[in-house]
């Protein structure tokens, strides 16, 4: 076997090695989540697929979460701070991300700002949506196994956003209230981003949003302005 032969077998051979090294960090594609809604399932594949083609660095800071993460884009471009990686999935629910955690955990990154649980409570009422304590918990245990397994990340814990739908005030207070009172026992510190996006009623600020729940750019940077300090605060 020649040399060029050779090296060409060896690059190979460790991109194959590298590939399946990372693949187990990634959910499976027959991993069905309960309460992802059908666009949210599809959804939550292709963007793993995603993931699994750019991986995290080790010592990036994350941002985790749904769609109203994910349409923040670039974050480090936002916040001009580097290696700021967009872990937001469109459609995700707090099982997906704990379905997905072991990416995060294995490349410890510097910080963790997590966003989640509005999904979840979307289908309010059915039978099988899960209850406001649940979805709390479900917000601890991310945080939990992250500092478990990555006990130098620092683990942001972001209040669920307001939306414009009051059947949904209630239970997005009850959750906010659960991780809140939480926040001394567990490695997590909250940043209450609730509290800056709800009107004296509890919805969100119709100028902030585009649609009553994502966020239109002007939400953007109310976020990014309210988290500066805290993200400048990392180096």
């Amino acid at each position: 076997m020649n040399k060029t032969l050779l090296l060409f077998v060896v690059f190979c051979m460790s991109s194959c090695i590298n590939k399946v090294s990372i693949d187990h960090l990634y959910p499976s594609e027959d991993l069905i989540i309960e309460n992802h809604d059908d666009w949210g399932e599809g959804n939550y594949k292709k963007v793993i697929k995603e993931f699994k083609s750019n991986p995290l660095n080790y010592n990036d800071v994350v941002f985790l979460g749904n769609s109203i993460t994910q349409g923040g884009k670039d974050w480090s471009k936002r916040l001009n701070y580097p290696n700021i990686k967009n872990r937001g999935i469109g459609g995700d629910v707090t099982d997906g991300v704990l379905a997905r955690i072991d990416e995060i955990v294995y490349f410890k990154p510097k910080a963790v700002f997590l966003l989640i649980g509005i999904n979840d409570l979307w289908n309010n009422g059915s039978p099988n949506n899960p209850s406001a304590e649940y979805i709390g918990n479900n917000i601890i245990k991310i945080a939990q196994v992250i500092s478990a397994k990555a006990p130098k990340t620092k683990v942001y814990v972001q209040t669920v956003l307001p939306i414009d739908k009051e059947i949904y005030k209630n239970n997005i207070l009850k959750v906010n209230e659960i991780i809140e009172a939480n926040e001394k026992e567990n490695a997590y510190e909250i940043i209450d981003l609730y509290s800056i996006f709800a009107t004296e009623n509890g919805l969100i600020k119709k100028e902030l949003s585009s649609d009553g729940i994502h966020l239109n750019e002007k939400g953007y940077n109310t976020w990014v302005e309210f988290i500066k300090p805290i993200v400048y605060s990392l180096n």
